[in-house]
């Protein structure tokens, strides 16, 4: 055999352990980073958060070119606030790595940390969770970078302010509190967390590092969750007499023209299902930069909020975004489903995700009256939501419905492919004519019950 084939085959081999190294990855639970990416149905697949969720609109438009150059050019933002980018094949994440470094992105190393994305903007903000984040990287150095560590272990640093962070769950959350400091949670979102530490920004980096040890210390792929109650009493005393303090709910929507208590103006953005190509985003940060944008801010519930632009620009922005895919009107009904790439983004999707999606918005109103996410998965992987919800699963055959579950679980009902259209609309029709007044979508679907709703889909 030839130097030049031999070559070609140990690039071949090369290639076949990294996607077997990548898929090893993704079975025990980990997080797709520019480090390890996952491997999916469309290639592999790299989750990143920039630091501070922060961008500038030259950065986000260097990251939208190399989507396009070293992947299939699809961009996400997860429902964290996190870009993924698709379709990378082994020997092109090494070029979108030094494609980000080029554009002076920092990735910062270790577990992401999620913070209030107006941090430092937002004059209603109590405390900063930007500067919090860097003290406990700095102090917390060697734990956080610690292997044993879960590799999707999550921390939330919510400063407060006008977009809160209360609704997302974490293993950790540090929330900026009126007069005491800092409160320190764990295992849940803002109502359900366990408090464990309330008090000033020292006392809160050492609680962290307190659940982080433990964590450590329990192994591997521990989360909050399976800290045992005794242990946690041990290392936090007071934790009987320490009570949570409430919540600042997120009292902004993502999407819409947004005025800040200063005066100053920032437009929440969403792509259509949170999903955008490459040119579709060149093109709206090539019209944000004309109006004026200086800046992109990552936020959680798939979005982003464009920072800079002068308010009497915003109209035509909003609907220019509109022409490229983006939502930035607020009400929009999109917003209550949830999409992944679907079949021709994606090789494991057994259907076109985001087309049926707009025929279901336009047949079936009655299911977005906001009481429920509709979770529209290519197949049972269910990439693109990890809580239960009205979910429709894609297989060989057809359809699966799960009324309130994950896309893998045992589903309530069965849909040819060619009956989707018909079912759909009878599942709406269903709604409409036996909910009750005051009903929300969810609740009646939940008191029909799978019973209830395999009849009104037999229907005629």
């Amino acid at each position: 055999m030839s130097t030049k084939a031999i070559m070609a085959v140990d690039r071949r081999a090369e290639t076949e352990l990294q996607v077997r190294a990548a898929a090893k990855m993704r079975a025990r639970g980990a997080c797709p980073a520019l480090a390890a990416p996952m491997s999916t149905g469309d290639g592999l697949l790299v989750r990143l958060r920039p630091a501070g969720g922060a961008l500038t609109l030259p950065q986000f438009r260097a990251l939208a070119r190399a989507a396009a150059a070293h992947g299939n050019g699809i961009l996400e933002i997860t429902a964290r606030g996190n870009l993924q980018i698709r379709g990378l094949r082994a020997e092109t994440v090494g070029q979108l790595a030094a494609d980000i470094e080029a554009a002076g992105i920092t990735v910062p190393d270790g577990p992401t940390i999620e913070i209030s994305p107006l941090h430092g903007l937002d004059p209603e903000e109590l405390s900063d969770p930007a500067a919090m984040e860097l003290s406990l990287r700095s102090t917390l150095q060697a734990l956080l970078a610690s292997p044993r560590l879960a590799p999707k272990l999550s921390i939330v640093i919510d400063g407060g302010g006008a977009f809160g962070l209360s609704a997302l769950s974490a293993d950790i959350r540090v929330v900026a509190q009126p007069d005491t400091g800092w409160l320190v949670a764990i295992n849940g979102d803002g109502a359900t967390a366990t408090t464990v530490a309330v008090g000033p920004a020292e006392a809160a980096i050492s609680a962290v590092g307190e659940v982080l040890s433990l964590l450590a210390a329990l192994g591997q792929g521990s989360r909050a969750r399976d800290i045992d109650p005794a242990l946690l009493q041990a290392h936090f005393p007071a934790l009987s007499a320490t009570h949570s303090l409430p919540s600042r709910a997120a009292k902004m929507p993502l999407t819409g023209l947004h005025r800040l208590a200063d005066g100053k103006t920032v437009l929440g953005v969403r792509p259509e299902f949170g999903q955008m190509r490459s040119s579709d985003l060149t093109a709206l940060l090539d019209l944000a930069t004309t109006d004026g944008a200086t800046a992109v801010r990552l936020a959680p519930e798939r979005g982003f909020f464009l920072i800079g632009l002068a308010e009497d620009r915003v109209p035509a922005m909003q609907i220019a975004a509109a022409r490229h895919g983006f939502g930035a009107q607020p009400g929009d009904n999109s917003e209550h489903i949830a999409a992944c790439a679907g079949a021709g983004a994606c090789g494991s999707a057994f259907y076109g995700t985001r087309t049926l999606a707009r025929r279901i918005l336009a047949a079936a109103p009655a299911l977005f009256d906001g009481s429920l996410t509709l979770h529209l998965s290519g197949c049972a992987k269910g990439c693109a939501h990890a809580r239960p919800a009205l979910t429709l699963t894609g297989t060989a055959e057809g359809y699966e419905l799960i009324l309130n579950g994950f896309a893998a679980d045992r589903p309530d009902e069965r849909i040819a492919g060619g009956r989707i259209d018909f079912a759909i609309e009878r599942l709406a029709r269903s709604i409409e004519d036996n909910r009750g007044t005051g009903e929300s979508a969810a609740a009646c679907l939940t008191r029909l019950g799978a019973t209830g709703v395999s009849k009104a889909l037999r229907q005629e």
